[in-house]
């Protein structure tokens, strides 16, 4: 999945993948011949529109679209400025493919929703932030299609960004910064982009599938739109399932479908030992709930869990599921921003926790998950801490046995599989999962320490005084330091090695 698009499945009739069985994309005039023309709507009619199809960010937070249209409209017409426009379509987590499958599939469809808006409201920005190549030419070949640029005079000035590969390239407010030109990391304290986002416009900012079902909305009406889905939740919902199938798909399914349907669809076995859904901020479902599960808002809410950003991940039973977890939180630690210290240092110090817990550390090590999880949350500038801290501890109830097994035992007796998808390392094919690690040469180790302060998120120090490097490969951002703290090892002791 890492190297391209994966396959596409709709549960029942297709809405925003329709077309997708006769063209691998739909360009401007496939788009028309499949969904028709867009109407235009008043900034009123595409509230009340919204409202009327209970239409909620599928990016993560889920928040009411109708409401940040009413926030982005009254501050425009406060400030006597017009507004901007803004498609996050930046998927920085491995789980995730469907807001890519959207951009380079079906572009036209995202790009019908962010201009309905962008009229009702009188915008005359519009960005599209992506993070991947072969989203950003299938955006700009749309962008052309239109004859829609980034020059002044037109209606319109539209523009694609690209950002750096990363989680959290994702958070809004990173999204906002890169696109006026600054670095791709949360900016700290800031205001709401309804307030002022782009270039201190205020912008109505939301996710891919967002703006390509307020299209879809637009031309069925409500009506025809809540006739897939609950009464409370209508229309479909786009998930992308990986983990224990065949291979992974993007799904689009009725909202309130019922999850072992979904997994069944897909290949995966009968009876997963868990399931995570939401992603790698989600939360993990254990066996019996999975069973009875339905992917809708508020049965998800019930469980204590949220569909997030639509990714479902399903955990065979020949997995250690605590070892997959961990191989998850270290990845999940060296994408911090490193602007932030609970962040920065808690979240390898949350990975390592968890790391001895499966390696026999006992109770101690139980109770090192549990407060390395309390001293991140809620103290970053954005909820990437929060969202680890989740990941995290949601493992420790949903494989309560398994974690029984690590703390009061030798072990589940299961191997670390690898099952949850992690990124494929630069240069090498997609699936071949090599990259450079750090290693470390015991005969030549003193302990001195300062490759862990050199470089927190990938190594720390033991119990024993010497350091403990994560189960993860160098990420890209972290090279240099990574090389750094090679050469300024005392004893000569680090390297990097490529290998698996």
């Amino acid at each position: 999945m890492a190297g391209g698009l994966p396959e596409v499945l709709a549960l029942g009739q297709p809405r925003l993948t329709a077309g997708f069985e006769d063209a691998g994309r739909l360009d401007r005039r496939a788009h028309l011949a499949v969904h028709g023309t867009a109407p235009r709507l008043t900034e009123d009619e595409l509230i009340r529109l919204a409202e009327a199809v209970a239409l909620r960010g599928r990016g993560g937070a889920g928040f009411p679209f109708a409401r940040k249209l009413r926030a982005v409209g009254g501050t425009a017409r406060r400030r006597g400025v017009r507004p901007a426009v803004v498609v996050n379509g930046c998927e920085g987590e491995p789980a995730c493919r469907k807001d890519a499958v959207l951009l380079e599939r079906a572009p036209h469809l995202v790009l019908d929703g962010a201009l309905l808006a962008a009229e009702a409201l009188g915008a005359r920005r519009l960005v599209v932030g992506v993070t991947r190549p072969g989203t950003e030419a299938s955006m700009r070949e749309a962008l052309a299609e239109r004859g829609l640029a980034d020059r002044r005079g037109r209606a319109v000035r539209a523009r694609v960004v690209r950002l750096p590969e990363r989680m959290v390239s994702g958070e809004s407010s990173a999204l906002l910064r890169a696109a006026d030109g600054g670095p791709a990391l949360p900016p700290g304290r800031h205001p709401r982009a309804s307030e002022q986002g782009l270039a201190g416009l205020p912008t109505l900012l939301s996710n891919t599938e967002t703006f390509a079902q307020l299209a879809l909305a637009a031309r069925l009406g409500a009506a025809r739109y809540a006739t897939a889905g609950t009464p409370d939740e209508p229309g479909t919902v786009l998930l992308t399932v990986s983990g224990a199938v065949p291979g992974p798909r993007v799904v689009e399914a009725p909202s309130g479908v019922a999850l072992p349907h979904v997994l069944a669809r897909c290949g995966a076995g009968q009876s997963p030992q868990g399931v995570l859904v939401g992603g790698y901020h989600g939360g993990w479902l254990d066996a019996p709930t999975a069973a009875g599960a339905l992917l809708s808002r508020d049965a998800l809410a019930a469980c204590g869990a949220s569909l997030g950003a639509g990714a479902v991940l399903p955990l065979p039973d020949d997995t250690c599921p605590l070892g997959e977890a961990v191989r998850v939180a270290h990845w999940l630690a060296a994408e911090s921003a490193g602007q932030c210290g609970p962040c920065r240092l808690g979240l390898p110090t949350l990975a390592g926790a968890l790391a001895d817990v499966v390696a026999g550390g006992g109770r101690g090590a139980l109770e090192g998950v549990r407060e390395a999880a309390g001293a991140v949350r809620g103290r970053g500038a954005c909820a990437h801490p929060d969202g680890s801290a989740r990941f995290v501890l949601s493992a420790l109830t949903a494989f309560t046995d398994d974690l029984a097994a690590h703390v009061l035992g030798s072990g589940c007796g299961r191997p670390t599989a690898g099952v949850l998808p992690l990124p494929t390392p630069p240069g090498a094919a997609p699936g071949e999962g090599r990259s450079e690690r750090l290693a470390v040469d015991w005969t030549l180790c003193e302990g001195h320490g300062l490759c862990a302060g050199l470089l927190p998120e990938l190594v720390r120090i033991g119990p024993d005084g010497f350091p403990v490097l994560a189960d993860t490969g160098v990420p890209e951002h972290l090279r240099g330091r990574a090389q750094r703290s090679v050469r300024r090892c005392p004893a000569l002791a680090l390297r990097l090695d490529r290998g698996q």
